[in-house]
């Protein structure tokens, strides 16, 4: 794909997207960003601010297929990856693959499921396969997870454990929208309803190419020291608990990368960095006790401190 063409795509994408989730601009980049690299997306917030509209939304413009799992804590492991079912006529046992063999899929308020079933995402979401009844099966190309969860201290939520949330490439929150943005809603068309009528905006062989657009965005060598600074700044003692993992640094410059190739640059700058840090590594990381701040105020002050050089 062209960059011209590329770049006029992405625009479309972005325009779409905002038409449906209102006044988030900066929200709605950060999700085609995480996917365009590739990653899975967390999306953490109250209920009804439009995390579940914004999953689906995400799944129809960029023309995949997807399927939706509403998380409880009675769901099982086997409710998301299928069983095997004694067929009489067949006179054997033939599986009925269950509802993580989609493109996308939507684990709405994940927080809510018990930790074993969280646990079963695990392999899916690194391996992009599941092990059902000793056989390891594919998942369809691509695969992304996009979650969404409530907040920690709602009744009947389970923090998810740190191995799954290092999974997610992106953690987002969305907030309540400002005055205007709220009278758009109010006096608008319901939401779903538009959601039903996007079409979508890439086929399978654009997207894998804007994939590898990403992926062939130049990160200097100034660049990447600037990353290794800032990561070892989290492994200070200062600001954290524990510091960034080698696979969270990783994840930082694919984010920067897709930041990038949607300003329409075909190199890194310090700003990507700055611009996606917060979501990509926030929920990776503790702050010290005495911070009295969270974790995405924390990685802020972290980069208002570590000098660019």
């Amino acid at each position: 794909m062209r960059s011209m063409d590329a770049q006029n795509k992405l625009k479309l994408l972005l325009d779409q997207l905002n038409t449906v989730i209102v006044g988030k601009p900066a929200q709605v980049r950060d999700c085609v960003a995480c996917l365009l690299a590739g990653g899975h997306l967390l999306i953490e917030d109250v209920p009804g601010v439009g995390k579940t509209t914004l999953a689906h939304a995400l799944a129809r413009t960029f023309g995949l297929q997807f399927s939706r799992v509403q998380f409880t804590a009675d769901l099982m492991p086997s409710d998301l990856s299928g069983v095997s079912i004694y067929e009489r006529g067949r006179e054997a046992f033939v599986f009925h693959p269950g509802p993580i063999f989609a493109q996308v899929l939507l684990a709405d308020e994940i927080n809510r499921a018990s930790p074993k079933t969280q646990s079963a995402l695990l392999e899916a979401m690194e391996e992009k396969q599941v092990t059902v009844e000793g056989e390891t099966r594919p998942l369809p190309q691509p695969f992304f997870v996009i979650a969404t969860q409530n907040p920690h201290d709602q009744l009947g939520t389970f923090a998810l454990p740190e191995s799954q949330l290092d999974r997610f490439l992106m953690r987002i929150s969305l907030g309540y929208p400002d005055r205007a943005a709220e009278r758009t809603l109010l006096a608008g068309d319901d939401r779903r309803d538009m959601v039903d009528a996007l079409p979508p905006l890439l086929s399978q062989t654009e997207l894998h190419q804007l994939q590898q657009q990403v992926q062939r965005v130049h990160a200097a060598e100034p660049l990447l020291n600037y990353v290794q600074d800032l990561i070892a700044a989290t492994r200070s003692g200062r600001w954290f608990l524990q510091g960034l993992s080698p696979r969270a640094g990783i994840a930082v410059v694919r984010a920067a990368k897709a930041q990038a190739l949607l300003s329409g640059r075909d190199y890194v700058a310090p700003d990507d960095i700055q611009a996606i840090l917060p979501q990509t590594v926030a929920h990776r990381l503790v702050p010290v006790g005495d911070a009295g701040r969270g974790p995405v105020e924390q990685v802020r002050a972290m980069l208002e401190a570590v000098p660019l050089a």
